[in-house]
């Protein structure tokens, strides 16, 4: 037992010195850096991604605002020409309508949030690659 454990200690020391042998360490600073690299590529990309939902949600949102307020007004003229059952009809469109713009109030502030941790990290990563090339 003793004989096995000294022996694999033997080759396991061996093993590591020709693998220091065969590491340059300026090939690993080297790789290091490509990964950064990537890494920073892939936060920027993650940064325009985000950015881009949050355009999408803006401009949704503006779209069910034009269409509330369509609503509202059909509202108006349904009760101006005494059919109260289209005014309620168009009032409860405009609800569902209300519901929807703040749900995407909740995701535009979530994906602000994202954008805001994305870009910390971005910059971080940036000081980070900036520090390593010096």
């Amino acid at each position: 037992m003793g004989l096995t454990k000294r022996l694999s200690t033997i080759l396991k020391a061996k093993a590591s010195k020709a693998l220091d042998k065969a590491e340059d360490p300026r090939e690993t600073l080297d790789y290091s850096y490509q990964r950064m690299l990537e890494q920073l590529t892939q936060v920027r990309r993650g940064v325009a991604d985000v950015a881009t939902s949050r355009k999408r949600l803006e401009l949704q949102a503006a779209q069910l605002t034009q269409s509330g307020a369509k609503l509202e007004e059909q509202a108006r003229q349904a009760i101006a020409q005494s059919r109260e059952d289209l005014a309620r009809e168009a009032l409860s469109r405009r609800a569902s309508i209300v519901q929807q713009l703040q749900d995407l109030k909740t995701q535009h502030d979530q994906l602000d949030a994202q954008e805001s941790q994305l870009t910390q990290a971005s910059q971080r990563l940036q000081a980070k690659v900036e520090s390593f090339r010096t």
